[in-house]
């Protein structure tokens, strides 16, 4: 960079004396000076400053006209730097880092010719040199603080560009790693994963200890009981999840609820610390104890002992946990417990709790998980549903819900369909996929309906909207459903304002009495739909036999029509074939824009989904 400068700052002063000695020169020659009177003029120069030495060389050119010189003829044959310049060259050496050679071509102008009559315009008529001390180096203050302002910026830049790689490689690079760690962290809810990027700042390494502690935090709140510090059910799910062979015993500790509203929370957890400490001091070190929800634990062990010493280990257990009594003030709490166990690869935690709630049924100290007690659960569910449904439907609980139905032209809510739900307890609502195949099997069924269809048509009397209400071929078939259905058409009158949905599913056998039905409400006012088009016995013979009004095309083609081609060719076929009967057709299960903007420009009528509007009450 100094050379640079010397040699930029250099020619500018050489050029500007070496101007000066020529006009001198000129202005002699002008006045017809000979040439000793020019060489005169040459060594006064000389004696301005000894540090710098001027040479003045002619061309051939000059020669021509005025003779030689054998020092120019010696310089024009021997200095390489003459002949160079003599091509028209300027010339600027620095000799030894300490002073300046410069060599200046004269060329020939117009007012030259007037003298060198043998020249043209633009030769080079001779050389100037000079030679002199770079420390005697002249430069204008502009030109200075130009160049030094030229110099300060580049050599910023030149320290930005190194800056900013190093700083790529040491910091950003490093924040980039550590960022995007974080991201996939967060994402994929991924806490067992630390974050290790090398690096050479000791404030990035601060912040990956940080985050990590926090994560090791987080690891241990989620997959560890904050009381007796035993690993918890999460954890226990994930052990399971690698399905070997092996022995899940859950302990629950009897009437739990009991002892801690009688002795307090402090003696409550007191027991379920105590408990977890005599169940650790009575098992080996290969098997794990881990702590459930409340007052219960679980034992995990590998398939190396015999059925025999299951019964023995889960015998032992509990006559320890009774053994060991908690003293309190003057008296003492006594603890009992149940044990359910499983063996296998497949189920443990729910076939160990199955074993569980029967031991404490049947009041023994533990069971072994076996396949007959499916059974009596699904007896006992059985029971237990057919009661709910029973006195939901004795306690007004069995009610319409509504989910809006839009018209594609105008995006406006034009009709909706009803769904049974029950409400439980707690006031949530309960769908028939947990109640209806049960009611089927204990006859409560067609009552079900019944209320359904009751309360939709006096929900909808004073409703400028139409409603469709689901049937299958049973409630057709069935004289109380087909006659009640009847009376309210003829009570209420509504004109095109209720809409009976035949479940596609439930297949059509009985084909004269289904059209039979139809026929009759039709005459009364209603529409037919036909749901879940696309799947069962979606054969469009019997949608002509059956004069439908409205096709449902079934979720199964919908949900992904905006990706999968055979789907909307499927359902290319079925909107194509409906309207040229002019039947109406709706799409269920839009989910999303993407599948609802597809289904609009396919052409169908009516588009159904919770993208468009959820499940509601309306009365």
């Amino acid at each position: 960079m100094k050379q640079e400068a010397i040699q930029k700052l250099s020619k500018i002063d050489a050029r500007k004396t070496t101007e000066l000695i020529f006009q001198s020169l000129y202005s002699a020659m002008e006045k017809g000076w000979t040439r000793t009177d020019l060489e005169n003029i040459i060594k006064r120069l000389n004696t301005v400053d000894e540090n710098m030495i001027v040479n003045v060389y002619r061309s051939q050119e000059v020669v021509k006209n005025f003779g030689d010189i054998q020092k120019d003829y010696y310089a024009r044959e021997n200095n390489p730097f003459v002949k160079k310049s003599l091509q028209n060259d300027e010339i600027l050496n620095i000799v030894d880092d300490s002073t300046i050679e410069y060599y200046y071509p004269i060329v020939a102008k117009n007012e030259c010719l007037k003298c060198h009559t043998k020249t043209t315009q633009g030769e080079v008529l001779g050389i100037i040199n000079i030679n002199y001390p770079i420390n005697d180096l002249k430069v204008s203050l502009s030109s200075f603080i130009n160049f030094f302002i030229l110099f300060i910026i580049l050599f910023s830049i030149a320290i930005f560009v190194a800056l900013y790689f190093e700083f790529e490689k040491y910091v950003i690079k490093p924040i980039k790693k550590f960022v995007n760690n974080i991201n996939y962290i967060s994402e994929n809810k991924d806490i067992k994963r630390r974050i290790g990027i090398e690096n050479k700042i000791h404030e990035i390494d601060n912040m990956q200890d940080v985050f990590n502690e926090m994560l090791n935090s987080l690891e241990y709140q989620f997959y560890y009981d904050e009381l007796t510090q035993l690993p918890n059910r999460k954890k226990l799910i994930e052990v399971l999840a690698n399905k070997r062979n092996s022995i899940l015993m859950i302990i629950n500790i009897d009437k739990f609820q009991h002892i801690n509203d009688l002795y307090g929370d402090k003696i409550g957890n007191d027991i379920l610390v105590n408990t977890a400490k005599i169940i650790n001091n009575n098992v080996s070190e290969e098997i794990e104890l881990f702590k459930l929800h409340a007052d219960e634990y679980a034992l995990y062990m590998p398939l190396t002992i015999t059925k025999e010493e299951i019964h023995i280990l889960a015998n032992h257990l509990t006559t320890a946990i009774e053994d060991n009594t908690l003293k309190v003030k003057d008296s003492e709490v006594f603890v009992n417990a149940t044990i359910g166990v499983s063996v296998g690869n497949e189920y443990l935690l729910n076939n160990a709790d199955m074993a569980l709630k029967l031991a404490k049924k049947k009041k023994t100290k533990y069971l072994i998980y076996d396949v007959s007690m499916n059974i009596e659960h699904e007896y006992e569910q059985n029971l237990k549903w057919s009661k709910k449904i029973k006195d939901a439907i004795q306690t007004n609980q069995v009610i319409p819900v509504f989910q809006p139905i839009v018209d594609i032209k105008t995006s406006q809510i034009v009709k909706y369909e009803a769904l049974m739900r029950i409400i439980d307890d707690n006031g949530d609502f309960i769908e028939p996929v947990h109640f209806l195949d049960l009611a089927k099997k204990n006859k409560l069924y067609t009552k079900l309906t019944q209320v359904i269809v009751e309360k939709t048509f006096e929900i909808f009397k004073d409703k400028d909207y139409q409603v469709s209400i689901n049937l299958s071929v049973q409630d057709i078939l069935n004289e109380e459903v087909h006659q009640l259905i009847l009376s309210l058409l003829n009570k209420y009158k509504f004109k095109d304002k209720i809409v009976f949905e035949l479940i596609e599913s439930e297949g059509i056998e009985n084909f004269d009495e289904v059209i039979n039905f139809i026929e009759q409400v039709k005459k009364l006012g209603a529409k037919i739909s036909i749901d879940d088009f696309g799947t069962g016995y979606s054969n469009f013979e019997y949608i002509m036999k059956l004069k439908v009004d409205y096709i449902k095309i079934d979720a199964s083609m919908i949900k992904n029509i905006d990706t999968n081609k055979n789907s909307q060719m499927v359902t290319e076929t079925i909107i194509d074939f409906a309207k040229k009967l002019e039947i109406k057709t709706i799409a269920e299960f839009i989910h999303s824009k993407n599948v609802y903007d597809v289904v609009k420009e396919m052409g169908v009528d009516y588009a159904q989904g919770y993208y468009l509007g959820k499940t509601q009450r309306l009365d």
